[in-house]
């Protein structure tokens, strides 16, 4: 039975607020859904790139590092290093995002955000997740918001069986980020793909653009 293991994260935040600058009494203006998709036997490799980077860069290893608390030099050599493994293991690793424009967002649609986030991981990951018998779905705690009618987990699984007219079964298992290398490393790719829509941060963006797969909405 073919399995994968997906990793999710988030950046930006789910406020309206854009008559003050963001960070500044403002909202984001983006906000962005990564993904680091692994089959099962290749798991360790993402968790080591993130275990070197601890130890290249000498950062505390008690401590979770955050995309936001890294240097440039520290973003831009993680961006490398994730193109090159996604280079080298083509069809077992997949990095996938999407990234809203927040301010184009209608109205009656900004009244439940929960349902605008849960349709942004089905646009981003049902094709993906249709490849598989069985899915594990690992996002970290505080990404998963379950405020608007059905959970996260019974929206996909809907979709799997009756809209995309598969077998997957999807297992959703949270695991918080201060645990989780690859959750970490979700977090890192996300991280490249909001910093060049929010803040014209774009030389990491510049090194992985080509081996990410990632949509937009709302532009």
């Amino acid at each position: 039975m073919s399995t994968a293991l997906i990793y999710l994260d988030e950046s930006g935040d789910l406020g309206w607020k854009f008559n003050q600058p963001y960070r500044n009494g403002g909202s984001s203006r983006y906000l962005t859904i990564a993904s680091l998709v692994l089959s099962p036997n290749k798991k360790h490799l993402s968790k080591r790139l993130i275990k070197n980077l601890y130890l290249r860069f000498n950062w505390a290893t008690n401590i979770e590092k955050k995309w936001s608390e890294m240097t440039s030099s520290e973003r831009e050599y993680f961006a490398k290093k994730a193109a090159l493994l996604k280079q080298k293991n083509p069809s077992d690793i997949r990095y996938l995002s999407i990234t809203v424009k927040k301010e184009n967002v209608q109205h009656h649609i900004r009244l439940d955000s929960n349902k605008l986030y849960n349709y942004m991981i089905r646009l981003s990951l049902l094709n993906e997740m249709s490849k598989y018998n069985e899915i594990i779905l690992m996002p970290d705690p505080r990404s998963i918001k379950i405020q608007s009618g059905n959970s996260l987990h019974d929206y996909l699984q809907t979709e799997l069986w009756f809209d995309k007219q598969v077998i997957t079964t999807l297992k959703t298992t949270p695991i918080n980020s201060s645990s989780s290398r690859n959750i970490q490393f979700a977090d890192m790719l996300c991280g490249i793909v909001q910093g060049h829509f929010e803040d014209g941060n774009s030389k990491p963006w510049e090194h992985l653009r080509h081996h990410i797969s990632f949509k937009t909405l709302f532009f």
